[in-house]
């Protein structure tokens, strides 16, 4: 008869730490995008399917918000003009963000969404306006709505079905719901803020009952 052991916390430690290195596919144990190097991930190499990027933001959302935050810099254009570095440059007074889901080489290091959120606080607290979108699963965002209410301006906006870069086709989406991270120039006092913040709780509130 065999005899169960219970695992150590170590082992314990391991095994988490393979599981969130792997994904399994088709019964294949693949490497988590975080680890491939930044040429294979999915976010350079395309769509799976048909090989396109799905990277542009959907006219109607960015309308939308372009309305509200009158946006006048893109750290994150497509297609990238030659020279432009939107980790390094300083951005408008507002901008929107729509970085790549998956990690690039800049300046000879791996960078992945971190350096953008650095970047983006840092713009922020020169005054200026900030709007960045990056998929999340729902779940993190009712966490957020629950922990913070009024405080965190995050809105949901749903699993978007991002446009190919090569046709402007509208692909099958993320998966994930995608945050609207937004990081205001500072308000004329804390009764603006107040209530800009929990508009925009209300807003996060309809999303989710209606996802």
């Amino acid at each position: 008869m065999k005899t169960l052991i219970d695992p150590t916390a170590a082992d314990k430690i391991e095994v988490a730490e393979r599981l969130h290195q792997t994904v399994r596919r088709g019964g294949d144990v693949m490497p988590h995008q975080s680890k491939l190097e930044t040429a294979e991930n999915k976010f350079h190499k395309g769509n799976r399917q048909d090989g396109k990027h799905y990277w542009l933001t959907p006219p109607d959302i960015y309308d939308t918000l372009n309305a509200e935050f009158a946006f006048n810099f893109d750290p994150c254009p497509y297609p990238l003009p030659e020279g432009f570095d939107g980790l390094t440059c300083d951005w408008g007074s507002s901008s929107y963000v729509n970085p790549p889901f998956g990690s690039i080489m800049h300046e000879g290091k791996k960078k992945g969404p971190t350096a953008w959120v650095r970047k983006a606080i840092i713009e922020h607290q020169k005054g200026k306006t900030v709007v960045l979108v990056y998929p999340v699963d729902k779940w993190v965002l009712m966490l957020v709505n629950e922990i913070f209410g009024v405080e965190a301006e995050i809105r949901n906006l749903g699993d978007v079905k991002w446009l190919a870069t090569e046709d402007a086709s509208p692909g099958k989406g993320t998966g994930r719901h995608i945050a609207c991270f937004i990081l205001r120039a500072n308000l004329p006092n804390a009764a603006a803020r107040a209530a800009t913040n929990a508009a925009s709780r209300q807003n996060l509130i309809a999303a989710l009952n209606a996802a």
